[in-house]
């Protein structure tokens, strides 16, 4: 078994502070970055037991301050296999407890060492159950995160409401890659033995593997490996590609993936999106979900508090089954809004009845609003690419049976 990191020094880590646009301030310690410096991002709380390194990296975080509801966060360090992204893109962290101990032969460092690599500034010790509450009662608070002595509290309240927040803001821009990619990399051994993937299925008659154009506005790299996975040739382009450039890689079908920000900012995504619905098959996850309904016509709006985490429950409208979720938006579409645009729901959240799928009977078009891929999150809606496959050879929204999921039972040896 390989060594695990060693365990943390004793040595005292600095002091830093939390302030909320509210006047709240609270105290801790520093890791990651602890030198003098004051970030500013929107806060919010993610209720994951584990997987705190791939909510680190995913891009959809871009412009916000992380707090983690589970009270230990660093046992298991962190490792490149996991990351989600190229980089950390949170624009802090914060954890009740830090662990000193690494637990796990797969790391290959501890979290406050790499995230001091990263640039990223975190809190320790702090009352996350206290700061959460007043999340969930007051709604998305603006903050800012600092190790800077020479400011007062008050100031550092004042810089929390004078920060930007996230509406408005198109940090698509921000994470989007800005070249082609070709994407090969598949599940591997994170493959669950029980799915049934389109990619060991013999297409109808055949054909070539369906090649896929994925816009990038933030993209998770496991929905890249789940559409590979699933039988896809997968080019990535930059999230304002314009259809003649989608055109040119003489896609089967596109996908629109997820990021960060206000989806009503990512205006060149939208219009593109306009010109080429009817064009080729689409699928969309979390923001690529907001976006392909804005290109409908439909209306997005700011929840309070938002949805983060891999335990939200979600049911499938056509099959009456419920899944349970990973999810991470703080933005919704208004279903009247999607109706009118011609819009029909295929999921619902349970927690609040917000929407989170549709398809459209006339067109084919579908997406989710949360994470099929679950990094991290559980596995019951990966049977959605597999649906994204069936339509485009189809050439249909998938209905209620194509999105019933496949399973098999693993066999014993």
């Amino acid at each position: 078994m390989a060594e695990s990191p060693a365990p943390a020094d004793v040595n005292p880590r600095p002091a830093a502070r939390l302030a909320l646009e509210d006047g709240a301030v609270f105290t801790g310690v520093a890791f990651g970055d602890t030198s003098p410096r004051t970030v500013a991002g929107e806060v919010c709380f993610n209720t994951s037991l584990s997987g705190y390194q791939e909510v680190l990296t995913d891009p959809s975080y871009a412009g916000q301050i992380v707090a983690m509801t589970c009270p230990q966060i660093g046992n298991y360090g962190v490792n490149p296999r996991d990351l989600e992204s190229d980089r950390a893109q949170v624009a802090g962290f914060v954890v009740r407890e830090l662990s000193n101990v690494v637990s796990n032969h797969r790391a290959t460092d501890r979290l406050e060492d790499w995230l001091a690599t990263q640039g990223v500034t975190g809190i320790a010790e702090i009352d996350t159950r206290a700061l959460t509450r007043r999340l969930r009662i007051e709604g998305a608070l603006r903050g800012v995160l600092c190790t800077d002595p020479r400011k007062t509290d008050e100031e550092l309240v004042a810089e929390a409401k004078a920060s930007p927040g996230l509406v408005g803001r198109n940090l698509v821009a921000d994470v989007s890659r800005r070249e082609a990619v070709t994407w090969s990399d598949d599940l591997g051994e994170w493959k669950p033995a029980s799915r049934v993937s389109a990619a060991t299925q013999p297409a109808p008659g055949g054909e070539k593997r369906p090649h896929v154009v994925a816009l990038d506005c933030g993209a998770k790299l496991n929905i890249l490996r789940n559409l590979t996975d699933a039988g896809c040739d997968v080019t990535v382009l930059p999230y304002d590609a314009p259809p003649e450039a989608v055109a040119e890689h003489q896609p089967d079908g596109l996908f629109v993936s997820n990021g960060p920000g206000d989806p009503a900012a990512v205006e060149p995504t939208v219009s593109n999106l306009r010109q080429m619905i009817g064009r080729q098959p689409i699928f969309g996850i979390c923001l690529g979900h907001q976006l392909l309904s804005l290109a409908l016509g439909a209306e997005t709006f700011k929840l309070k508090f938002g949805h983060r985490g891999g335990n939200q429950p979600v049911q499938n409208l056509g099959t009456q089954k419920v899944e349970i979720t990973s999810q991470n938006h703080g933005f919704a579409v208004d279903p009247d809004s999607l109706a009118r645009a011609g819009g029909e729901p295929t999921h619902l959240n349970l927690n609040d009845r917000t929407l989170e799928g549709f398809r459209h009977p006339d067109e084919a078009v579908f997406a989710v609003q949360y994470h099929p891929e679950s990094s991290p999150g559980p596995h019951d809606s990966r049977y959605l690419f597999d649906s994204f496959v069936k339509m485009m050879r189809t050439g249909r929204s998938p209905n209620a049976q194509d999105m019933a999921p496949q399973m098999k039972h693993a066999q014993s040896t």
